[in-house]
């Protein structure tokens, strides 16, 4: 049973029971009528209390059931809530841990609130890209006042319970046991004669209004320009403000109702989802037994190590680190020390807990230090034969069972693997720079790794507040795989006749965080520059235009430089056109007879996103990815791919296949041809009407 329903001398409780956060799915909201109306139908009982089982009120809306009949079947919530409201009994929500979206609106519909400290309150349908659609916009503000519930509906952020003591949203906040403190207050209001309040009946009071919500128009168009919820948020309180309870309840759900039509709206459920799918492997059940990592040694201290080791003991996870020279031991010590300072600097961590974090930390020269750890991961100088050395090395000296991982960001897992005699423990673990901010973490499963060393990884992904793609082994994996065709493109657009700042504004205007050339002179043009060289030697049959090579052979290798495709001034990170280079492609083009043209802005965006979304078509293709969402995910979470447009993937199904077939092959039919060999998948499912995430 969804719903539990129990009388206590004259009190009936009606307890949600639909782990693991009593999503309010059609057996839930059936429930809670079917309780609501036996409570009215006995005279025995004076009062109902409303309560979740398990480790929350309510979380809202039953995710299982979104895009499913039973997500707009009756007893909707709207309906519900008003069973709730219109019962001549009061109802009264106790609610403890978690009241979030269609539970905070639940609650609210009830005529009195009780709640235990620490719950969390939030609206947070805003970050699905819609609004709360059962009320929420209309009662909140009349619970706890304007300037406060714009600032919760707007945001979607949790609220502790105990914050909002005063405002007007609780009639009590119990220190004690929740349940009998709900049915002392329903024994008390229950003697009393009707009718009970509602919060409808409230008035929104502020002294200033449609000032206010003006200001917060105006806050809100600055930072989230790209999505629609947020202004139609504020458009239903006032609606609410201005014409009442009933029209400004109406007026909210004609929104919500435009809100889940949106494309916007579309491409942040599905990173919803896909961030949840991507932790699930088609054949790695669910109850595989995970190892225990109690332990985790670091190999490296550079940039990239200090930065994984940071993630575990961020997690209360104690690391030994390991270098080769005292001095880059130091250096990497004080750099992690220096990050930790500038997030206390900002008020983001306590100072003890910055010394409580440096001393799980245990930094080493030696590799007999590594012996006790469950898992090892190695950051060092991304060359095979490094890599040889330190798996060599990790056979002779980690126990049995102890996860052996590397960070490599495009060499052979499988390689790496057989230089120890136990591959089956051995897994890429891809973490992205800076490893401490950046949320993806590509797990690269090798064909020997064990299911169990997977599953362990995945579940200690989570721990770390990592979100992780599983991805098979080829060259690059699934991002850098992708990013590459993108940076051919964009380079062969230099030859042809655009310039660094016209391609990269572009994709910006998109919504890339970045554009290729000023991503290019953050990461190094020099490690581009190595990559090719290597592609010349394995892949002499692709084409790349060589004009960043000579970029490179002027010195220009981006901003530690201070001049790569951009000129850069001290101690200024912003980007400035060069004319030196501009130049220097110009003559590129003249030497390599390409012929400059002129490239609208159109062009450069489809060539740089349907050059990722060809090669991700042929990930899916070989296995490499087990889903299109996976791909999504890790352009969304670690190259700035838009999350108004939902991945590349994503993106294609809403242009349609279709038409990413028809410009594939337009631009196939150009220079550099050779660079858009189609994915056979585009055009079957083009042809059949289908997307990547969709059957049509």
């Amino acid at each position: 049973m969804a719903v539990d329903y129990t009388t206590h001398d004259g009190v009936a409780v009606i307890t949600l029971n639909n782990p693991p956060v009593n999503g309010l799915g059609l057996s839930t909201r059936a429930g809670i009528v079917d309780g609501i109306e036996r409570a009215q139908n006995d005279p025995a009982i004076k009062a109902i209390v409303l309560t979740g089982a398990g480790k929350a009120f309510s979380g809202g809306a039953d995710i299982t059931e979104f895009n499913t009949p039973k997500a707009t079947q009756e007893p909707t919530l709207g309906t519900v809530i008003k069973v709730v409201e219109g019962s001549a009994k009061p109802v009264i929500a106790a609610i403890h841990s978690v009241a979030m979206g269609g539970g905070l609106e639940l609650a609210l519909g009830a005529h009195y609130r009780i709640a235990a400290p620490g719950a969390q309150i939030a609206l947070p349908e805003v970050k699905l890209g819609i609004l709360p659609g059962a009320g929420g916009t209309q009662r909140l503000p009349r619970a706890i006042g304007l300037e406060a519930s714009l600032n919760m509906i707007v945001s979607g952020a949790p609220v502790l319970s105990e914050k909002l003591a005063d405002s007007g949203l609780f009639d009590e906040v119990v220190q004690g046991d929740l349940a009998e403190a709900a049915l002392a207050f329903a024994r008390k209001v229950g003697a009393k004669t009707g009718p009970h309040p509602r919060v409808r009946d409230r008035k929104i009071e502020h002294p200033n209004a449609a000032g206010f919500i003006q200001f917060a128009r105006n806050s809100v168009a600055a930072i989230a320009k790209n999505f629609p919820a947020p202004q139609k948020c504020i458009d239903a309180v006032e609606a609410g403000v201005q014409n009442g309870f009933d029209k400004g309840l109406a007026f909210e759900r004609e929104c919500f109702m435009a809100l889940v039509q949106t494309p916007e709206s579309h491409a942040l459920r599905h990173a919803f989802f896909g961030e949840r799918a991507a932790s699930k492997i088609p054949d790695v059940p669910a109850d595989t037994p995970v190892r225990e990592i109690s332990k985790v040694a670091v190999i490296g201290a550079g940039t990239m190590g200090g930065g994984i080791a940071m993630n575990f003991i961020n997690a209360g996870i104690p690391v030994t680190l390991l270098e080769t020279k005292q001095e880059a031991l130091d250096r990497g010590l004080a750099t992690i020390r220096k990050n930790y300072e500038a997030t206390v600097k900002k008020g983001k961590l306590k100072p003890e807990a910055l010394e409580q974090r440096m001393a799980l930390l245990t930094p080493t020269l030696s590799y007999d230090d590594l012996k006790q750890a469950d898992l090892i991961v190695e950051a060092v100088f991304e060359e095979l034969g490094v890599k040889e050395q330190v798996f060599k090395r990790l056979d002779e000296v980690a126990k049995p069972g102890a996860i052996l991982a590397s960070n490599t960001s495009t060499l052979d897992v499988d390689k790496i693997a057989a230089f120890t005699k136990r591959p089956q423990d051995v897994v890429g673990m891809h973490f992205f720079s800076p490893a401490n901010v950046m949320k993806l973490l590509e797990v690269v499963r090798g064909k020997a790794t064990s299911k169990d060393v997977l599953a362990t990884v995945m579940k200690l992904a989570k721990k770390i507040r990592k979100t992780a793609v599983v991805s098979g082994v080829c060259d690059g994996f699934i991002g850098n795989r992708m990013i590459e065709q993108y940076i051919r493109q964009a380079l062969f657009m230099l030859e042809e006749g655009a310039l660094p700042a016209q391609i990269d504004k572009a994709i910006e205007k998109f919504g890339f965080a970045m554009g290729p050339f000023r991503m290019s002179d953050l990461a190094g043009n020099d490690i581009g520059w190595a990559i090719r060289k290597r592609r010349y030697q394995e892949h002499p049959d692709m084409h790349y235009s060589k004009v960043a090579d000579r970029l490179c052979e002027m010195g220009r290798f981006g901003q530690k430089t201070g001049a790569g495709w951009y000129d850069y001034k001290a101690g200024d990170r912003a980007a400035y056109p060069s004319k030196v280079v501009d130049e220097m492609i110009g003559e590129f083009s003249k030497d390599t007879n390409a012929g400059r043209r002129k490239i609208s802005d159109e062009e450069i965006v489809e060539r740089l996103v349907f050059s990722l979304v060809n090669e991700g078509a042929k990930i899916l293709e070989e296995g490499i990815a087990s889903k299109a969402s996976d791909i999504d995910m890790v352009y969304l979470t670690g190259y700035g791919f838009p999350l108004h447009r939902g991945g590349p993937m994503l993106y294609a199904d809403t242009v349609g296949l279709y038409n990413v077939e028809r410009a594939i092959r337009r631009y196939a039919s150009r220079a550099n041809g050779d660079a858009w060999k189609i994915a056979p998948s585009i055009a079957e499912l083009a042809a059949k009407g289908r997307g990547f995430n969709t059957n049509g």
